[in-house]
């Protein structure tokens, strides 16, 4: 069985080391963007390249006489990866061009919220010019609200009130930046709470539900700095998160699996890969943020760290629509993720700056990214470099045993030591405990 991975980083490293795990050895083959030891490895065959060069990878696919494919990132799908492949008689995991309009479309998922009657969204408008901006930025007050490019834009396109606008008149710049670059954009309410993605793996007809995990955006501890990819997650070894209550998962869970229906009902096509919802846990309950149309990174590490279930099984069953929750056991323990960033990440990264992974003798829960291996030698290339995921039966461990393992990367790079750590959780705790009293009075 050959198994193409599309993508080079670390949630696809994450995903070869899952398909390595089968009792079905599969052969694995990746084209990627740059040379990941961590993954060539593991790998009969690399090609580096264009991961958005839709002809040249299908006949790279052909020639290695692939039988089913994997696509990690957004970019391929959005310019139709999936579509081509299947229609070489590939089997593929990763939605549709037009059903992955839920990540590359900001105001395709509001619309079809709205359309399917899934009350998820916030207040929101679609614009296509910045006239009536001014009104709506008004009605929703001058910290209340949220500007959202139409689009993948690399997490350039989203800027909040009080964190990157602090007046009507920056909104109304920015604004006109995307129009003059001829991009629709939508204004949200901002949503006040605390985030939390749940990831479902999906055959089209069922979802499956992976545990909760809550990613970290900001650059430095305490949440501060700028906005990033992500600089680590963790999750509870009861798979739900401290902060959460049954009642907000469910919401949550429902809420997936509308949108699949909606999906569905729209396009009459089976949306096959992984539908990742990004919430938003608020006094007045369970908002949508955004859908991905793929695995998260980094929490994609944290769930299949902890996979027991075979994992060339479930993207069998994901494929032939015979998926079934019984195919996906995870383990009952805590994992906190932590990433090694180069020194100026994100707005101004060291590039190609030589790290050193020699002291980690364990590879088991290390996962590299933005990489590449020249002449035996690693480099990180200016992005996420490198993760570490610690597992145990308490947060609180699984975050020391990640501290322990992440101070052994050596190189110009810095990470957020407070990822993971009772502090922090308990901060998160106490801020949703204080927005429900604040609705509901004594919580």
């Amino acid at each position: 069985m050959k198994f193409l991975i599309i993508g080079s980083g670390a949630r696809e490293h994450a995903i070869a080391k899952a398909l390595s795990r089968s009792k079905h050895q599969p052969e694995i083959f990746c084209c990627g963007s740059s040379h990941n030891p961590g993954i060539e490895t593991l790998s009969k065959g690399f090609w580096v390249g264009a991961i958005t060069a839709v002809e040249i990878i299908v006949r790279q696919a052909q020639n290695w006489q692939i039988d089913m494919a994997f696509i990690g990132p957004e970019a391929p799908l959005e310019v139709g990866l999936a579509d081509a492949l299947w229609n070489a008689g590939i089997p593929t995991i990763g939605p549709k061009k037009q059903l992955a309009q839920i990540e590359t479309s900001k105001a395709f998922t509001r619309e079809l919220l709205e359309k399917y009657q899934i009350k998820a969204s916030p207040e929101y408008r679609v614009f296509v010019d910045t006239f009536e901006v001014k009104q709506f930025l008004q009605h929703l007050g001058s910290d209340g609200y949220v500007i959202k490019a139409d689009g993948l834009m690399g997490g350039k396109g989203v800027k909040v009130a009080g964190d990157h606008l602090h007046s009507f008149q920056e909104a109304l710049e920015f604004c006109a930046e995307l129009t003059a670059n001829g991009q629709t954009f939508v204004i949200e309410e901002k949503l006040i709470g605390q985030e939390f993605s749940l990831l479902c793996l999906s055959d089209g007809n069922r979802l499956v539900t992976m545990p909760a995990v809550q990613d970290h955006k900001r650059a430095y501890n305490g949440d501060l700095g700028p906005n990033t990819g992500g600089m680590g997650s963790y999750s509870d070894a009861n798979h739900s998160l401290p902060f959460l209550t049954e009642k907000d998962l469910e919401d949550a869970r429902h809420i997936n699996e509308s949108m699949m229906n909606a999906l569905t009902a729209k396009y009459r096509e089976r949306y096959i890969g992984i539908l990742y919802g990004s919430f938003m846990a608020t006094k007045k309950g369970i908002k949508l943020i955004e859908y991905n149309a793929r695995f998260g990174d980094p929490e994609c590490l944290n769930v299949l760290s902890i996979l027991e279930s075979d994992f060339v099984e479930i993207c069998l069953a994901m494929l032939d629509g015979t998926l079934h929750p019984s195919m996906a056991e995870f383990t009952h323990l805590a994992t906190v993720c932590k990433y090694a960033v180069p020194e100026g990440y994100p707005d101004a990264p060291l590039k190609n700056i030589l790290i050193d992974i020699s002291e980690i003798e364990q590879h088991e829960n290390l996962y590299l990214g933005a990489v590449n291996a020249v002449d035996g030698k690693l480099y990180a290339t200016g992005s996420r470099t490198a993760a570490v995921v610690g597992i145990a039966e308490t947060l609180a461990a699984a975050e020391a045993s990640a501290e322990e393992m992440i101070q052994l990367i050596k190189g110009q790079l810095f990470h957020r030591e407070d990822i993971g750590t009772p502090a922090l959780i308990e901060k998160r705790i106490q801020h949703m405990k204080s927005l429900r009293e604040e609705h509901y009075g004594s919580y």
